[in-house]
């Protein structure tokens, strides 16, 4: 079964990551490299994302207009700064895989619809 693993951090995780040392950025990569080493059997695409000011979002108003904007399109604190995504057998390997993500943060998993 597939899943996508949505990477979610909060503002504040992406300006601590911004201020960060380049030594302590290469540590948390190697971190992330040692993760995606293990699960690589499983792993299909995966993408870090731009920073939310990067993003534009049409939204869909009931009136049947669109409108264009720029940044991301979530509300509140979160953003997503990534996606994985996994072939695995059920949603208890997936939530292994998530439990064990270093890059802390949010991880949503959602089943892919595959026709």
């Amino acid at each position: 079964m597939k899943y996508v693993l949505l990477l979610f951090g909060t503002t504040q995780d992406a300006q601590r990551w911004e201020e960060m040392t380049e030594e302590a950025r290469a540590q948390q990569y190697e971190q992330v490299g040692r993760w995606f080493a293990e699960h690589h059997s499983k792993i299909g695409g995966s993408h870090q994302l731009q920073p939310p000011h990067t993003a534009t979002s049409v939204r869909f108003a009931s009136d049947g207009q669109t409108y264009v904007t720029d940044g991301p399109f979530l509300e509140g604190n979160e953003v997503i700064g990534g996606y994985i995504e996994v072939n695995v057998a059920d949603l208890d390997e997936a939530l292994l895989m998530a439990k064990t993500w270093p890059g802390r943060g949010t991880v949503e998993i959602r089943p892919i619809i595959e026709h």
